[in-house]
């Protein structure tokens, strides 16, 4: 008599591929595009310059930056707009591009206030630069990943480095820095994400890219550094909010989210 205990069970009706068969599949994600509030949407800029944020205190530093004219927004279908402010407001997840009008120059910056996924970067990157947004020059900030960083990393320490297209490092072109006085990315390191897409981006399409990356990811040090930076090499002339102790603000914001991050994971 058989041993209904010990012996091999009879294989499955069914192979683990074809269970999958009864699962539909998921609705791929609609394509994300720009919405402008000028009265010709289809308009093309050409900026002098286009900078993009990521990183925390490049946010932080550039959301208080006046006088600048919000003109648009880059929409990702999975953000959706409830929860956002009727004002622009740190705290969004959003994507929003202002003019900035200096020395005559149009700047553009776009605040890109949501986490971007991989397989969505090269899409946003192609919206941001190279169709209806042609810059001249193309300035990306990030924050230094830990586990892309060759070599150790203490939160005492404070530092930017850098990366630049072929065409921004031409002696050709008669090389001139966009942001001065920088090392450059260490040999080793990697960069991946929106930040990647961005600068591969702008080699494509042959424009001037640099990317910035800035370590740690918060503190009022670091807000400082990029601070001093771009009001020294790329915004001279350019003041912040006069109402606004950018510092202090910053130490407060960091810290609630700081609070409201540990609460997810309690």
């Amino acid at each position: 008599m058989d041993d209904v205990v010990t012996d091999i069970p009879p294989p499955s009706r069914f192979m683990l591929e074809d269970l999958n068969n009864f699962t539909p599949p998921s609705q791929p994600l609609p394509s994300p595009f720009l919405v402008f509030s000028t009265l010709d949407s289809s308009k093309t800029f050409r900026p002098s310059l286009l900078i993009v944020a990521m990183s925390s205190p490049s946010l932080h530093f550039l959301h208080h930056l006046s006088p600048k004219t919000l003109i648009g927004t880059l929409v990702l279908p999975e953000f959706p707009f409830s929860g956002n402010s009727m004002e622009p407001s740190l705290g969004d997840k959003s994507c929003n591009i202002y003019a900035l009008n200096h020395s005559d120059k149009l700047i553009m910056i776009a605040l890109v206030q949501y986490s971007v996924t991989a397989e969505r970067s090269r899409a946003v990157a192609k919206l941001l630069i190279g169709e209806q947004i042609i810059p001249e020059r193309v300035l990306i900030l990030d924050s230094v990943q830990r586990h892309n960083f060759r070599g150790k990393l203490s939160p005492d320490d404070v530092f930017a480095v850098k990366l630049e297209t072929s065409l921004e490092r031409s002696s050709d072109t008669g090389y001139s820095p966009l942001i001065k006085g920088l090392d450059y990315f260490p040999s080793g390191s990697v960069v991946d994400g929106l930040a990647a897409a961005l600068l591969s981006q702008c080699q494509l399409k042959k424009i001037k890219g640099t990317l910035c990356v800035s370590w740690p990811h918060f503190g009022v040090s670091v807000i400082s550094l990029i601070k001093s930076l771009l009001l020294r090499d790329v915004l001279a002339g350019i003041s912040t909010s006069s109402d606004v102790d950018l510092e202090n603000e910053y130490l407060r914001f960091s810290r609630s989210k700081d609070h409201l991050d540990s609460e997810l994971y309690t």
